[in-house]
């Protein structure tokens, strides 16, 4: 550590933002023994967490993140300011392992918390108190520590308590390293493999993911990329898979590969769907189902996907993408075997 860079940090942000010390711990604390990953993709700037915890409602607990600065997982008995305290840090020029420093420095229940983070620049570090209930550690990169130890590596950090065991850890890095695809991507799969190695020894309960990509917000305005939260749930890892599923669906943009023409047969599928008035209680379409993929069509294809809440992908040529169009056949389809029955 730098610790000339570290004063300086600390100086520059007491001109503006004071960090007192922590109070010490108070049974009223947030108990949120879990398992996290912190991480950064340096190609797309994308900066996220995912968690899981036998812990209701953890997705204001303990993930933070913030385009173009890092992120922070703050567990065990959660001092929840090192979220934005951290981010703070970080925002001013220090790296992951500085942030962390400084943050278990003045924690006078340092021995107590634990706490994942990474910057943008993809320095990370992870911190594990030596009162947190066993298991507990965690890994940054490649490198892995037990209690009562900082560790400092790329990439990612990898953290838990209250674990079956350290497979839990070493699964999340492993498949995190593994798992092709964006950073949310790789987050879930991580978590769900840190989940399958065992995971927090009294069960599941909650579950989050949070990524931030600089302007990818729903209307361009926002860097609010994923902000998925598993309340309560039975499997709560199974349901962020799926809500995660149909995240992508209604918030990514397509994928240029995805596209394909509208051609004259499936434009005639299409407008047979959108002449249907029983299937949605309203009629988009009532010209010929002719195959031509004329004004009157592309409107009444416009209209349906805003009905239909794929607006981030309603088009103005002559394609449509093809994760859609297979959303929009599998659902006509159910509705006429419900009709059957």
């Amino acid at each position: 550590m730098n610790l000339k860079r570290t004063v300086v940090v600390s100086l520059i942000l007491g001109g503006f933002l004071f960090l007192p010390p922590s109070l010490p711990f108070h049974q009223d604390e947030p108990f949120a023994s879990t398992f996290s990953i912190v991480a950064v993709d340096l190609t797309t700037g994308d900066v996220g967490v995912a968690v899981q915890s036998k812990f209701p409602n953890v997705r204001p607990v303990v993930p933070w993140a913030e385009a173009g600065v890092g992120a922070v997982a703050t567990q065990s008995f959660a001092n929840v300011s090192y979220g934005p305290r951290g981010l703070a840090l970080m925002r001013n020029g220090a790296t992951a392992e500085e942030a962390l420093r400084i943050l278990v420095s003045t924690d006078t229940a340092r021995h107590t918390r634990q706490a994942g983070v990474v910057d943008a620049k993809g320095n990370a570090a992870s911190w594990t108190g030596d009162e947190c209930f066993d298991w507990a550690g965690g890994r940054a990169g490649s490198v892995a520590g037990g209690k009562g130890t900082l560790v400092v590596g790329k990439g990612y950090a990898a953290q838990g308590n209250i674990l079956v065991g350290q497979e839990t850890v070493d699964a999340m890095a492993r498949t995190f390293e593994e798992t092709n695809g964006s950073l949310a991507d790789k987050l879930v799969a991580a978590l769900v493999a840190g989940g399958k190695a065992g995971g927090d020894r009294r069960g599941e309960q909650s579950a989050a993911l949070l990524v931030k990509r600089k302007g990818a917000g729903y209307d361009g305005t926002s860097d609010d990329f994923v902000d998925i939260s598993v309340y309560d749930h039975p499997r709560p890892l199974q349901e962020l898979e799926r809500l995660y599923t149909l995240h992508k669906l209604y918030f990514f943009r397509t994928d240029p590969v995805n596209l394909i023409p509208l051609t004259a047969d499936l434009c005639r599928e299409l407008q047979v769907i959108l002449s249907n008035k029983a299937y949605k209680g309203v009629q988009f379409y009532s010209g010929p189902v002719n195959g031509v993929f004329d004004d009157g069509t592309k409107k009444a294809l416009q209209d349906f996907m805003g009905w239909e809440n794929y607006d981030v992908r309603i088009r103005t040529d002559d394609r449509i993408d093809r994760e859609v169009l297979e959303d929009i056949r599998k659902n006509y389809n159910e509705w006429r075997q419900k009709r059957k029955k």
